[in-house]
């Protein structure tokens, strides 16, 4: 597996690997394509892709915040976090997130979060074996209505 960061040309097939994650459709590649250039040009948003004969089958996103605490080092939020159904359990998620771990050590940060709205135990066991916890920090979640 190959992991980059996403690409302009990336979008369709980054918005099909997505009804594997939580969508459950395909929005209209016109009505993105403005957030999709705002991400990509967003030196602090980072969309990485892992990829299989040029096939993207996992993704996430990290997200680099600026801080004004623990000597003005910034913190990573990951978000999205998904691998295509014929794809998981072999480890390639795993690896993904060692890439952003690493992308996050590189611009300096201290800490990583990562949320889950999945209560399945495997899905809580991979977030484990991959180092994150959940006992240091609680999170609460207000959804805003559209």
């Amino acid at each position: 597996m190959i992991i980059r960061e996403a690409a302009s040309a990336d979008l369709a097939e980054l918005l099909e690997l997505y009804l594997d994650l939580h969508e459950e459709s395909l929005p209209e590649i016109t009505a993105v394509e403005g957030v999709w250039q705002q991400m990509l040009a967003d030196a602090n948003q980072h969309v990485l892709v892992g990829t299989i004969d040029k096939k993207i089958i996992t993704s996430c996103v990290v997200n680099i915040i600026p801080n004004l605490t623990r000597q003005q080092r910034p913190y990573a939020l990951i978000e999205n976090v998904v691998t295509k159904k014929a794809f998981r359990s072999q480890g390639y998620g795993s690896q993904l997130l060692t890439a952003a771990k690493n992308l996050a050590q590189e611009q300096g940060c201290y800490k990583i979060m990562l949320m889950t709205g999945a209560k399945e135990e495997a899905t809580l066991r991979f977030y484990q074996k991959a180092g994150y916890n959940s006992e240091d920090k609680t999170a609460f979640i207000q959804w805003l209505a559209i």
